[in-house]
């Protein structure tokens, strides 16, 4: 199955990271955030990948071109320019990369990929959200129930830190933790191709018409995920994220 990646916002609130890269780019544990996302579609078997580019794209491009390299030792002959590569770690992804335009909004995006997903279901996803989804019981709830769309509901991250209070003593401290109130757009989809039809054009924000229409149809529906979320919208964010790595307690890394 097709799994279509969106890559191509400014990332404004990062830009800390963002004036020089994409932030599908932006790294947590020394690998860009993209890499984590494909690794946890990989583990679940789906290894074929479309990524939309916008915002320098060519640093996503240049990424995937020089992989081995940049991943690998190896040693280059300069007299003969042969290059023998050790320790190489391979992997059997298959990675379209698409130019979907430089201001092409969300919706603008998933239409510009129609051509490369054709008539069949595909996942899609954002290239700045991290989880522990299990994409296997996503896919198998949207076969069973027949309809056009299944969105992810997650537990918003709270915006605060949260305090357990016992007779006025903190018992507990939880820096931005997951609330257990309210659901919200986890960004991991499974969609069938007619959902192109609701999509108008690069101005066609993804969460606003196309996903409204179709909850009006009664073809959106949702896959309730309990476990881990977290996007990495702010610098705060990637720096949680980068914190919980080099912990080694890292919540979103099912794969080995």
């Amino acid at each position: 199955m097709k799994v279509v990646i969106l890559a191509g916002g400014f990332g404004t609130r990062l830009s800390e990271y963002t004036d020089i890269k994409p932030k599908p780019m932006v790294e947590i544990g020394g690998h860009p955030v993209l890499w984590h996302i494909m690794n946890l579609y990989a583990y679940y078997g789906y290894k074929d990948f479309y990524i939309a580019l916008g915002y320098k794209g060519n640093v996503i491009k240049e990424h995937f071109l020089n992989y081995y390299a940049m991943n690998s030792d190896f040693t280059i002959d300069l007299s003969s320019g042969a290059i023998t590569s050790h320790k190489e770690r391979t992997v059997d992804w298959k990675v379209t990369l698409v130019d979907t335009g430089l201001h092409t909004m969300t919706g603008g995006r998933v239409k510009r990929m129609q051509s490369y997903v054709g008539n069949s279901t595909f996942m899609l996803t954002y290239g700045d959200g991290l989880a522990n989804v299990n994409l296997e019981r996503i896919f198998e709830f949207h076969s069973n129930h027949g309809k056009m769309v299944t969105i992810t509901a997650v537990h918003p991250t709270a915006r605060f830190g949260e305090l357990g209070i016992e007779k006025k003593q903190v018992v507990s401290f939880k820096e931005k933790p997951q609330t257990k109130q309210g659901w919200i757009n986890g960004g991991f989809f499974v969609i069938e191709p007619e959902f192109f039809e609701l999509i108008d054009d690069d101005s066609s924000i993804l969460e606003k018409s196309p996903l409204e229409r179709a909850a009006e149809m009664g073809e959106l529906m949702a896959y309730h995920h309990e476990g881990f979320w977290q996007c990495m919208d702010t610098v705060r964010d990637r720096n949680l994220l980068e914190r919980m790595w080099e912990s080694g307690q890292i919540p979103w890394k099912v794969w080995p």
